[in-house]
């Protein structure tokens, strides 16, 4: 069970700060958010599904 938290943990600090990077950047592209969005928005879905996985079970450790 430990090694799956680490994991969750790993794959919410990595897609935060591809989310920090990334969208700056699709927000600066000239006609890049048209073609971004999509891609945003399943990066931030991703991030609250990562919130929630991680943030459940570390309710039960005490």
């Amino acid at each position: 069970m430990t090694i799956a938290s680490q994991f969750a943990l790993f794959a919410l600090v990595a897609t935060s700060f591809l989310l920090v990077v990334g969208v700056p950047v699709a927000f600066a592209s000239t006609g890049g958010w048209s073609g971004r969005k999509s891609i945003v928005f399943s990066g931030a879905s991703l991030w609250i599904g990562l919130v929630f996985l991680v943030g459940i079970p570390n309710s039960f450790i005490s």
